[in-house]
C-alpha cells in the first residue's frame, strides 16, 4: 500500500496550501515513531511470529500484561489440565416429548412400583440402568416465565412454571397455597400454623435464641412449600427443607421455584445425605414419619445429623394430643401412649426437653456423651454404634445404634468444638479443620483457599451482571470443597447448594456444614434430587476430571 500511496502522491499537482508541508513531516515523524515501538515490541518477545501464532491457538482467552514486581499478577483462569475431547460425533439431543417435562429419573413414579413400599422404601432414590436413560431435553412448559426475583418470590410464583393445583384444593383450609390469576401465592399457612408460619415462628422464638446467631442451619423434615424455611431467613437461618416427591404433588418444587433451599428425600431405609454434626435444629411438622417404629430409628438419624446441643421441634400428633384429637380422628389413649414412647425414646437418647407450648415441643441434645455412656447401661438404650464413620452417608444403611460424638475430657466441652455465631462463622476456621479431621487440610490451606475464592468470585461478578441486579437466586455447587465458592457468594442474595461427590479423595462436606453452609452429598454419575429448571445458576469446578474414567 505504501509504494502505490506515493505513486499517487507524486502523479498529483503541486498544492498551494502553505500547511501540507508541516503536515506531511508531522505524518512521517508518527509513522517512524510507531515503527520503532513495534520493532522494540518484537525484538523483546521471545516468541517468532509463528510461535506467537501457536501461542494464542491454544491460550485463546488468556491476557498478557506487563506488570512491575511489586504488582500482584493477575489472576489465571485457565485450565490447569485439559482433557481428550472425544473422538466420535457428538450426539445432537432433541427435545423430549411434554409429558416429561416434570421428570424426575431417580424418583420416577412409573419406576418406585417396582419397589417395597415397606419403611417407604420406594420413595428413595431409584436410578434407571443405563439402557433406561432419557437421552433428550427436558422441555420448559407451555407458558413458562422468569421466576420472580428474591424476596418477592418467597411470596408469589407463576403458576405455569409449576401448574399444580392440588395442594392449593388439598391444602385450602391450611392455606399452604392459593391459585390467583395467573400466580400462585404462598400466605404462610401450614398443616400446624394454618394462621400464619410468622406467628408460629414467634413462638419458636419465646423458647429457642433463634436471633443469637448460635441456630444457622436447619433440617425441615416434611416440609410443605417451604414457608417454616421462608421465614426463618429473617432470622438468618439456613434451612433445607425436605420432602420425597409423594400425593402432595410438588411441594419441594413449589419450594425451590419460591427460591428457598429444598430436596427431594426421605427417612426410609438409608442415611440421610449428609454428615454428622450437620445442623443446629431440625424441625418436624406433622410429617407423618412414625418416630418411634422400627426401634427408633428415624429419631436416630435425625440425632446423627444434629449437632451437639443441638435442637429437635415436633408439633403435630401426638403433641399437645389433649385437644387435637378430635382433629385427627384418633383416640385419645393412643396418642397418650404415642407420646409416652416418644419422650422415653428420646430420653434413652440422652435429649432433653426443654419446652412444650402450644403445638409444639422442643428437645435439645446433649454437647457431649460422657454421661450419655453410664445412663446408656442403666435405661437398655440404644448401643453407640460401632462403625467408625459416622460421616459417610451415600447410600449407606441407617443404623440402629446411637453415632458417636468426638470425645472430651471435661462435661462442660462441646464434643468436636465450638462454632462461633453467625456470620463470623463463615470464614471462621471450622473445628474439623483446626483439629486436623480431614488429612492434607490445614489452617493455611483453608485460608488461601478462601482468599482464592474470593477473587475469583469478584471476577465471576464482572461477567455475570445478572449476580448483584438479583436475578439468580438458586445456585449449585457440583465440587464445593471447603465451601469456598459459597462462602464468597454471600455478599449476593443467593444461597448455594454444596455438593461433595461421593467419590471425592476428601470428605469435607462437614466443613461446609460447620461454616454455616447447607449441602449434600451426591454421585455425578446420577441425576440430581431435584425437580427440572430449580436452580438459576450451576458452578462445576474439577468435577470433568473427577469422573474422567468412571
Amino acid at each position: 500500500m505504501q509504494p502505490q500511496q506515493q505513486q499517487q502522491q507524486q502523479s498529483l499537482p503541486p498544492s498551494s496550501n502553505p500547511f501540507k508541508r508541516p503536515l506531511r513531516l508531522l505524518m512521517i515523524t508518527i509513522f517512524c515513531s510507531l515503527s520503532y515501538i513495534f520493532g522494540s515490541y518484537s525484538k523483546s518477545s521471545n516468541f517468532t511470529p509463528s510461535q506467537l501464532q501457536h501461542h494464542n491457538s491454544l491460550h485463546c482467552s488468556h491476557l498478557n500484561f506487563t506488570t512491575h514486581s511489586h504488582v500482584s499478577p493477575p489472576l489465571h483462569f485457565e485450565p490447569l489440565h485439559r482433557l481428550p475431547l472425544p473422538q466420535e460425533p457428538v450426539e445432537n439431543l432433541s427435545f423430549c416429548s411434554a409429558n416429561f417435562t416434570n421428570y424426575l429419573p431417580c424418583h420416577d413414579p412409573y419406576r418406585e412400583r417396582r419397589f417395597s413400599v415397606i419403611r417407604f422404601s420406594h420413595r428413595e432414590r431409584h436410578c434407571p440402568e443405563n439402557d433406561e436413560k432419557v437421552r433428550c431435553l427436558i422441555p420448559r412448559p407451555k407458558g413458562y416465565k422468569r421466576p420472580f426475583p428474591w424476596p418477592k418470590s418467597r411470596d408469589v410464583a407463576w403458576f405455569k412454571n409449576v401448574p399444580f393445583k392440588g395442594l392449593a384444593q388439598y391444602k385450602k383450609a391450611q392455606n399452604w397455597v392459593r391459585v390467583e390469576g395467573d400466580r400462585l401465592v404462598f400466605p404462610g399457612g401450614g398443616t400446624s400454623f394454618p394462621k400464619g408460619v410468622k406467628g408460629y415462628i414467634q413462638e419458636i422464638k419465646k423458647v429457642l435464641p433463634l436471633k443469637s446467631g448460635n441456630i444457622r442451619t436447619a433440617l425441615d423434615v416434611g416440609c410443605g412449600v417451604a414457608s417454616f424455611g421462608a421465614f426463618l431467613m429473617d432470622y438468618n437461618i439456613l434451612t433445607l427443607s425436605m420432602a420425597p416427591r409423594d400425593i402432595h404433588e410438588a411441594q419441594v418444587q413449589f419450594a425451590l421455584e419460591r427460591g428457598i433451599p429444598a430436596i427431594l428425600g426421605v427417612l426410609s431405609t438409608y442415611r440421610l445425605p449428609f454428615p454428622s454434626r450437620s445442623f443446629d435444629m431440625a424441625h418436624c411438622s406433622r410429617c407423618l414419619v412414625p418416630w418411634t417404629e422400627y426401634g427408633g430409628l428415624y429419631l436416630l438419624e435425625i440425632d446423627r445429623v444434629l449437632r451437639p446441643g443441638g435442637y429437635w421441634i415436633l408439633s403435630g400428633p401426638p403433641i399437645n394430643w389433649r385437644f387435637n384429637y378430635n382433629g385427627w380422628q384418633r383416640e385419645p389413649k393412643d396418642l397418650e401412649n404415642e407420646q409416652m414412647r416418644l419422650e422415653d425414646l428420646a430420653r434413652r437418647l440422652c435429649w432433653k426437653k426443654i419446652a412444650e407450648r402450644g403445638p409444639f415441643a422442643v428437645w435439645q441434645k446433649p454437647t457431649n456423651h460422657l454421661h450419655c455412656t453410664q445412663k446408656i447401661k442403666t435405661w437398655k438404650s440404644p448401643q453407640i454404634c460401632p462403625k467408625p464413620d459416622p460421616d459417610s452417608a451415600w447410600y449407606i444403611p441407617m443404623d440402629s445404634c446411637i453415632t458417636p460424638l468426638p470425645n472430651v475430657n471435661d462435661i462442660r466441652e462441646i464434643s468436636g468444638g465450638g462454632l462461633e455465631k453467625w456470620p463470623k462463622r463463615l470464614n471462621a476456621v471450622p473445628p474439623r479443620v483446626k483439629t486436623g479431621t480431614i488429612e492434607g487440610i490445614t489452617i493455611k490451606s483453608f485460608n488461601e483457599d478462601n482468599q482464592l475464592w474470593k477473587r475469583r468470585v469478584s471476577y465471576y461478578g464482572v461477567i455475570l451482571k445478572s449476580l448483584s441486579d438479583g436475578k439468580y437466586r438458586n445456585i449449585m455447587d457440583m465440587n464445593a470443597a471447603l465451601g469456598g465458592f459459597a462462602s464468597a457468594m454471600d455478599k449476593y442474595r443467593v444461597w448455594v447448594m454444596n455438593v461433595v461427590p461421593s467419590v471425592a479423595k476428601m470428605n469435607t462436606l462437614g466443613i461446609v456444614y460447620e461454616r454455616g453452609l447447607i449441602g449434600t452429598y451426591m454421585n455425578w454419575c446420577e441425576a440430581f434430587s431435584t425437580y427440572p429448571r430449580t436452580y438459576d445458576l450451576v458452578h462445576a469446578y474439577g468435577v470433568f476430571s473427577m469422573y474422567k474414567d468412571k
